[in-house]
């Protein structure tokens, strides 16, 4: 009896099983044709929108511009790879994913093809003496663009405003800061014609507030190499598999007939007081750079150029149709973990400007036949806050000359060389996320000279980028 009873309970059980098993293979095959249903209307709505973007591509100028997910080829950024920014931030790219020159930013896409990005910076100076000249300022805003027409060319452009308001009676200044069009020759190389930024140092391609320590940009790439420093003309440029890359160019350079002797610009800086910037430029004597960069290790960055050419520009009144700059620079980072050091030397000189300066005797700012500067620094990502926040304390030592010698003169007529500037620099850079710091600094110079903004001060400043 007892046998029969579980002989029974068994089979209950297995005709349970299968109704359940039935039960659950009818509900996977409803499911699977619904699935099927789903896909088949999903194939229509397909074939209908590829049905309607078809003769909008037809009649479109740009219709073989690349998709946003399509990328262009690595020429495009080959120029690119220096210098690292202070921080690991994402770069700014176009809609095609491809990096743009000289933001730190994620840039925002309008439509497949133009990306819109930009940065600033707001500063604020309170010298340790004379408190009277304390300061606030809207340094810059920046405003940048990039439209890609096809896979291997592409415009690029940034719209700069300079202490707030810019009109005839302010101070503040509107400018185009660069504007080319970039063409890819092949993955590895390509060619930019329009008004670009010469590749010399660290700072001057890549100026962005996050991308350097402290509230202002150090000295030495203001007053030697002049931040930030372009030229209109025609460079190439490209890179290789093992981290070398390059850029040369040929173009217009500064003008040495627009020197004035009784101004304080040339003391501030010789080469920011005569460069063009391509506001009808004058172009007799074109100028010729080279550049290059090598990063075949992991964190170092080993680099330098020359920019020279002849800086009269065909001056029929004064002496300078012999005048020549040459302008040369070396410079290393080394980031290894969370430390970050650089270091960098450059010097300029003109040549055959006694004549000149023979027309200027009296005059307080004759020109220099040599100057220079140099800078290193060290900084540490001491703090971070999870994966965005980060404080950055750093330590820099500038030595720089605007004017280090000038050209013989006859006896009692020459012109005494300026005194060596010396300023160190310490500060913090407090990163809230990747593309907005906030900075501290103070900043101890060796000689004060009121006229050139040279004197000790405490500086705060909010850099943003996008």
């Amino acid at each position: 009896m007892k046998r029969n009873s579980l002989t029974l309970a068994i089979l209950m059980s297995c005709t349970g099983l299968a109704s359940n098993a039935h039960a659950d293979d009818t509900k996977l095959q409803a499911e699977v044709d619904a699935l099927r249903a789903e896909v088949v209307e999903l194939r229509g709505l397909v074939h209908e929108l590829q049905s309607q973007r078809a003769p909008a591509q037809a009649a479109s100028p740009v219709s073989g511009a690349a998709l946003p997910n399509a990328p262009l080829p690595s020429a495009f950024a080959a120029a690119n790879a220096v210098p690292a920014p202070a921080v690991s931030q994402p770069a700014a790219t176009t809609a095609a994913g491809d990096a743009i020159p000289g933001t730190g930013g994620s840039g925002l896409a309008l439509g497949a093809n133009t990306s819109l990005w930009g940065y600033g910076q707001l500063d604020y100076n309170r010298p340790t003496k004379r408190i009277s000249d304390t300061q606030a300022d809207l340094t810059r805003a920046v405003i940048g663009f990039n439209h890609v027409f096809d896979e291997n060319t592409r415009v690029y452009g940034e719209l700069e405003w300079e202490h707030a308001v810019a009109s005839s009676t302010d101070r503040g200044e509107s400018e185009v800061e660069q504007l080319y069009v970039e063409h890819a020759l092949a993955q590895n190389y390509g060619m930019r014609v329009g008004l670009t930024l010469v590749p010399l140092g660290l700072l001057n391609e890549h100026h962005e507030p996050g991308n350097f320590y402290g509230v202002e940009r150090n000295f030495v790439e203001q007053a030697i190499i002049p931040s930030t420093w372009r030229e209109g003309g025609v460079s190439m440029y490209g890179n290789t598999d093992w981290g070398f890359n390059w850029n040369v160019g040929i173009g217009t350079g500064p003008n040495l007939g627009a020197w004035d002797p009784a101004a304080d610009e040339g003391r501030l800086s010789p080469l920011g007081s005569i460069h063009q910037e391509l506001q009808l430029a004058k172009a007799r004597d074109p100028s010729l750079y080279a550049a290059a960069n090598w990063q075949g290790v992991p964190g170092l960055l080993l680099g330098g150029g020359v920019f020279t050419g002849k800086i009269g520009q065909g001056d029929a009144v004064l002496p300078v149709n012999r005048s020549r700059l040459i302008l040369s620079e070396a410079h290393l980072r080394w980031q290894p973990g969370p430390f970050d050091f650089s270091a960098l030397y450059t010097r300029g000189t003109i040549s055959n400007t006694q004549d000149l300066n023979l027309q200027f005797l009296g005059q307080p700012t004759p020109v220099p036949k040599s100057f220079w500067g140099g800078y290193v620094q060290g900084a540490w990502r001491a703090l971070e806050w999870g994966s965005d926040s980060s404080l950055s304390p750093f330590l820099r030592y500038e030595m720089f000359n605007t004017a280090a010698a000038y050209a013989a003169q006859p006896q009692g007529l020459g012109t005494a060389p300026l005194p060596t500037q010396r300023v160190w620099t310490l500060g913090a850079n407090y990163y809230l996320n990747p593309n907005v710091v906030f900075k501290v600094d103070y900043q101890k110079f060796r000689y004060e000279d009121l006229v050139l903004g040279y004197g000790n001060r405490f500086d705060l400043g909010l850099g943003y980028q996008f």
